[in-house]
């Protein structure tokens, strides 16, 4: 009898502590949610890169001379040289909030090609010829960036080395060679689609002008021609970023 007073006793002892116990444990612990970490895109730093497309370069040619005779501005018709280009380029951005400026030159091999039978009767028919084999650019940049895409415009310098030839049943007959320097502008959008990469579609327009060309054959002058020329030109860019592109915002 006594034991089981005694086991009755102390199981009442114990219910009347448990609820005391459980109020003396401490309260867990608040854990604040870690802070959200936002990437964004840095477009500043030095970049190289490689393109490739095609071009189209309108050439108007005007006869000026015969021999070394001067004689009056007389049409010989325009033409369209066509082709594809490929090259690379290299520059330096800087950003500012979401604007971005920048330096860049850029140098394509060219295989731009066009002629069309020269349009006096004297001189039918004659085939004007016009090959554009190289271009460089040389411009500055100004952009606007949505974290990473990036449009930009830009404008500067430009060169394109020319060949120009008379030929006649196939046959060569005169030559003139020369590099011949203008203006561009142009417009772009670039995609940053990994940590230092990015890729591009580009545009560019260049004013090259009129330039008097003497052509020659075995080195003695046959004519002169004023020969007015603008390109365009597109290109799908690759470029590499060095530094580090995407940077932490909290």
């Amino acid at each position: 009898m006594k034991r089981i007073v005694l086991a009755s006793a102390s199981l009442l002892v114990l219910s009347a502590l448990a609820p005391a116990s459980a109020a003396d444990l401490a309260a867990r612990p608040y854990t604040k949610a870690p802070v959200a970490v936002a990437s964004i895109y840095n477009w500043s730093g030095f970049y190289i890169g490689g393109n490739a497309g095609g071009g189209s370069s309108h050439n108007c040619w005007d006869l000026t001379a015969v021999g070394v005779a001067a004689i009056p501005v007389t049409a010989e018709g325009c033409h369209n040289a066509t082709g594809a280009l490929v090259g690379g380029q290299i520059g330096y951005r800087w950003q500012s909030s979401s604007w971005v400026f920048g330096l860049e030159a850029q140098g394509d091999w060219a295989d731009l090609k066009g002629s069309n039978v020269s349009a006096p009767a004297a001189l039918f028919p004659l085939v004007n010829n016009t090959k554009i084999d190289a271009i460089g650019l040389f411009t500055g940049q100004v952009g606007y960036a949505w974290n990473n895409v990036l449009w930009y415009v830009k404008g500067g310098a430009a060169v394109t080395h020319n060949k120009f030839s008379g030929t006649l049943a196939g046959i060569t007959l005169d030559t003139a060679n020369e590099t011949r320097w203008g203006g561009t502008v142009g417009t772009g959008i670039e995609f940053g689609f990994a940590p230092n990469w990015s890729v591009a579609v580009e545009y560019n327009h260049l004013f090259m002008g009129k330039h008097t060309d003497t052509f020659t054959f075995l080195g003695v002058a046959t004519r002169s021609d004023s020969i007015k020329q603008d390109v365009d030109m597109g290109t799908v860019r690759l470029n590499y970023t060095f530094g580090g592109p995407v940077v932490a915002k909290y």
